[in-house]
C-alpha cells in the first residue's frame, strides 16, 4: 500500500473533523451495535447482517437498486446473509459512512464516484467532461475490463467496488437566468461536490466554482450565496432545488456514476461463497436500477414541467472544446493516461 496516498485519502475526508463530528461517529457505533442486540443469538449465529448506509432519500433510484440487491442477496444466500439499509443519512453524511467502512463498523454504503477519486486515483476518469460519448459508451467501460480494474483500485484503501449505479448526466441548473452557452457561466457563483476535478471544470467554462455540501445548498440558492449548481435531473428535484431555480441546461458535462461500496476490513470476513453471492447480487441489480432511473427522469421531467422549470439544450461542443483543459491535465499522469487512452479507444 502506497501509505502517503492512503494517508492522503483519509487527510481529504477527514483534516476538518471536529469534537462534534467525532462524537456523532461514536453514537453511530453504538447505535449499529445496540441494533444488532436485536437479534436473538439463534437469528445471530444463522444470519449474517449487512449494514448498508447512505444518504440519498427512499424514492431515489439509487436506493431502489439498493433494495434489489437486498432481495438478490437474501434470495441467492437462502437468507444466511441479511443486508439492513439505513438511507437518508440516518448513519451520517456521505464522508462519515465512508470512515465507518474503513474502521469496519459498517459494511456498506453507496457513494459517488468522485468522492472515490479522494482515495484511489484511477476513479478520477469517471469525471472528466465529456469523455464519455453517450451512456451506452459510459456503461461498456464501467461493465468491462476498465471498469472491473478501477473497482479494485479501491481496496488498497479499506474501500472494495463492486458495481457501478446509473446516476445520469450532470448540468447546469441556475437561479436568474439559464446557461445557453459558455458565455452564460462567465462570473457566476456555481457550487460544486468537494472535488478538484469539478472545481477545475466550472472554472475551464468561466464560473466560480464554490464547493459546499449538498445539504446546504438549499439555502445557499435562496440567499444568492451561489447562483446555480449542477447536478443530474432526479437529485435536483428530490433536493427540491427546483422550487428555487428554474433554469435548467442539458449541458450534460460529465456522466459520473455512484458506486457500489464494502468495506474490505467486512468483505475479508465473508468466506468465499459469501463473497460471490454478494458481488452477484450487487452486478444482477444493476440491470433494475438503470430501468429504475430511467423511469424515475421521466417521472421527473413531468414534475419540472409542472413546477414551471424551463429546459435549455445548449451546443455541447462548445462546453467539451472550453473545458478540454481538464483532460490535458489528466493526461499528465502516466497511468491515467494510459486509462483514458483504452476509454477512447472503446
Amino acid at each position: 500500500m502506497d501509505i502517503k496516498r492512503y494517508r492522503h485519502g483519509l487527510l481529504s475526508y477527514a483534516m476538518d473533523m471536529s469534537l462534534h463530528h467525532i462524537m456523532r461517529i461514536a453514537t453511530q457505533i453504538l447505535a449499529i451495535g445496540a441494533f444488532a442486540m436485536l437479534y436473538s443469538c439463534k437469528d445471530f449465529r444463522e444470519t449474517k447482517v449487512l449494514y448498508f448506509a447512505h444518504a440519498l432519500p427512499r424514492e431515489h433510484p439509487v436506493h431502489l437498486g439498493v433494495l434489489e440487491m437486498q432481495s438478490l442477496l437474501s434470495e441467492k444466500s437462502g437468507g444466511s446473509l441479511k443486508l439492513e439499509v439505513f438511507p437518508d443519512g440516518q448513519l451520517g453524511s456521505e464522508r462519515e459512512v465512508l470512515e465507518l467502512l474503513q474502521i469496519g463498523s459498517i459494511a456498506m454504503t453507496k457513494v459517488s464516484a468522485a468522492a472515490m477519486s479522494n482515495f484511489a486515483p484511477q476513479y478520477k476518469v469517471t469525471g472528466i467532461p465529456y469523455l464519455f460519448r453517450d451512456r451506452d459508451h459510459l456503461f461498456s467501460v464501467l461493465e468491462g475490463d476498465i471498469g472491473r480494474q478501477i473497482l479494485a483500485s479501491g481496496s488498497e484503501y479499506l474501500l472494495r467496488g463492486l458495481c457501478f449505479y446509473d446516476a445520469g448526466a450532470r448540468s447546469f441548473y441556475m437561479k436568474k437566468q439559464p446557461i445557453k452557452s459558455t458565455a452564460d457561466l462567465d462570473g457566476m457563483k456555481i457550487r460544486t461536490m468537494n472535488d478538484q476535478m469539478s472545481v477545475d471544470m466550472v472554472n475551464s467554462l468561466g464560473g466560480s466554482a464554490t464547493p459546499m455540501s449538498f445539504g446546504e445548498l438549499y439555502t445557499a440558492l435562496q440567499q444568492n450565496v451561489v447562483d446555480g449548481a449542477e447536478n443530474n435531473i432526479p437529485s435536483f428535484v428530490t433536493s427540491n432545488h427546483y422550487e428555487v431555480c428554474k433554469y435548467y441546461s442539458f449541458d450534460q458535462h460529465t456522466m459520473v456514476p455512484d458506486v457500489i461500496i464494502v468495506g474490505t476490513k467486512f468483505w475479508e470476513s465473508l468466506s468465499p461463497q459469501e463473497q460471490v453471492w454478494l458481488q452477484e447480487a450487487a452486478d444482477e441489480s444493476v440491470v433494475k436500477q438503470k430501468m429504475y432511473w430511467s423511469q424515475t427522469v421521466k417521472e421527473n421531467m413531468e414534475i419540472l414541467k409542472d413546477a414551471n422549470v424551463q429546459f435549455f439544450y445548449p451546443d455541447k461542443s462548445e462546453f467539451a472544446l472550453k473545458s478540454k483543459s481538464v483532460l490535458d491535465n489528466m493526461l499528465e499522469d502516466a497511468e491515467i493516461r494510459k486509462l483514458i487512452m483504452n476509454i477512447q479507444a472503446l
